[in-house]
């Protein structure tokens, strides 16, 4: 495949070239040092056309039916209008470096509409279930025409935070009769959501959703809120049927409606701004770090002793701070 120009990128991108915005978001995730800078420059070139979309994160506990939810939002949403991107990021396995859904087919109605553009994408085992470049992809999303960003994620506990900081609305997926789910999905991730949705409220399980709804409602009263001003809420929902999914999104309207009045959809996004600024700090000074030659030498030495309960961790850990002081250009 030839080499695009950044121009072509830029182009494509905001053509709404699906096959362009495909490969406008492999540049921007790639790791390799010389895409990087062209990565940029197509960014800046977007940024003007950004920040028009609501963007909306989607987690829950392992066989919640997060992608079947968002396959029946997806469909319902481009079918009144809408121009839906998925990000959908899959869990990066520790042990293999590959991505644990390998190539499952997900979302195939969703995938098959001209209006809707699913990506998924390993996480890069980074904390928090989303990819390393979640944040550029959503840009270059937004740039393409998309007026919904969903933002799938794996439902790692309380890293999830992670997720918070780059959507404007969270959404907790859960499903009834799963036990005592505020200690299974952590406290933490239940803190950070702007509602719950049981989902799986079908059949026998209607009585059990209903139950979890007002226990959540219950509990939910006496978090402090995710977001000022919002009060969240539980409801119930079947993806599989399509109940509850109009309901869940005139819920996210409304938040949408009601935060901009009160200034705080300003304020987040500016504050995911500044945090985006300090995420990209610390990632670009660990790299130079464990890329700078004496670090390397030093690192395997220092790594056994703490192994093998001779040198503190943190003692070791200051040591090569100042090897790496030392040896950066004055």
């Amino acid at each position: 495949m030839s080499k695009l120009t950044t121009e072509a990128y830029v182009q494509g991108v905001l053509a709404g070239d699906r096959m362009i915005l495909a490969r406008a978001i492999t540049l921007v995730e790639s790791n390799a040092p010389r895409h990087f800078e062209q990565a940029q420059k197509v960014l800046a070139q977007l940024l003007p056309h950004t920040g028009q979309s609501i963007r909306v994160g989607i987690t829950g506990v392992p066989g919640a039916g997060k992608s079947t939810l968002i396959e029946t939002l997806g469909l319902k949403l481009v079918r009144s209008g809408h121009k839906v991107a998925v990000l959908a990021v899959d869990p990066t396995s520790s042990i293999t470096k590959g991505s644990i859904l390998g190539d499952k087919t997900r979302m195939e109605m969703l995938t098959r509409e001209e209006n809707a553009f699913v990506r998924p994408s390993p996480t890069g085992g980074m904390l928090g279930g989303v990819a390393r470049k979640t944040r550029e992809s959503i840009l270059v999303c937004e740039a393409a025409g998309y007026d919904v960003i969903l933002v799938e994620t794996v439902g790692t506990g309380q890293s999830e935070i992670a997720v918070r900081s780059m959507v404007d609305f969270f959404l907790l997926l859960l499903v009834p009769g799963a036990g005592d789910e505020l200690q299974g999905i952590k406290k933490g991730v239940v803190e950070i959501a702007d509602a719950i949705l049981i989902n799986k409220a079908d059949g026998e399980n209607k009585i059990g959703a209903e139950a979890a709804r007002t226990e959540y409602n219950r509990a939910l009263h006496y978090l402090t809120p995710a977001t000022e001003g919002w009060r969240p809420r539980a409801y119930t929902a079947s993806a599989l049927e399509g109940s509850g999914i109009d309901k869940i999104w005139s819920v996210i309207e409304s938040f949408r409606e009601k935060m901009r009045e009160s200034g705080a959809w300003q304020a987040r996004r500016g504050a995911q701004l500044e945090d985006w600024l300090h995420t990209v700090i610390a990632e670009q000074l660990r790299q130079d770090f464990y890329n700078q030659p004496a670090v390397q030498d030093a690192l395997p030495e220092l790594e056994t002793a703490v192994r093998q309960g001779t040198l503190p961790p943190t003692a070791a850990a200051l040591q090569l701070l100042q090897i790496y002081r030392e040896s950066s250009p004055k």
